[in-house]
């Protein structure tokens, strides 16, 4: 008999944290803001430099392997990889920002023909800049398991 009444117990003692508060939204809509024009600087106008020297922090961390920290860094490999690839395009798909973290899901196209990418860039942002920096990314395959949209 106590056994069959502990999880019930235990349960009545937990308390459910409030969903949100002004303050988290308020910081939520904000940083949505910085990430909207960020993406529309970056992704769309294909403005490397004025993206990062607007929203980014100096001592930007990169979890990339293959990047190096630092906003100067990000302007000149990214800058580079635009020029490199002249035709190639970023569809955004969606923006999810909660609290302190933003996630732009896009697809990334070397060309027309190319079947892309799908890439999530996951970042923290601080006190009005970008800060850190995550990302994945995987082809579009030619076939699926299913019959579900990647984008």
């Amino acid at each position: 008999m106590i056994l069959s009444t502990a999880p019930a117990a235990l349960a009545a003692q937990e308390t459910v944290p409030p969903l949100a508060d002004a303050d988290f939204n308020a910081e939520t809509e904000a940083n949505r803001t910085i990430i909207e024009q960020f993406a529309r600087l970056f992704w769309v106008d294909r403005n490397v430099r004025e993206a990062f020297m607007t929203y980014v922090h100096p001592d930007y961390i990169q979890h990339n392997p293959i990047a190096a920290d630092g906003r100067d860094n990000a302007i000149t490999a990214l800058s580079g990889f635009f020029e490199a690839v002249p035709t190639l395009n970023y569809e955004i798909h969606r923006i999810i920002v909660d609290g302190n973290l933003a996630a732009v899901h896009t697809r990334m196209r070397m060309n027309e023909d190319d079947r892309g990418s799908a890439v999530v860039d996951i970042f923290r942002i601080e006190n009005g800049l970008i800060v850190e920096h995550w990302d994945v990314i995987q082809a579009v395959p030619e076939e699926s398991a299913n019959d579900h949209p990647m984008f």
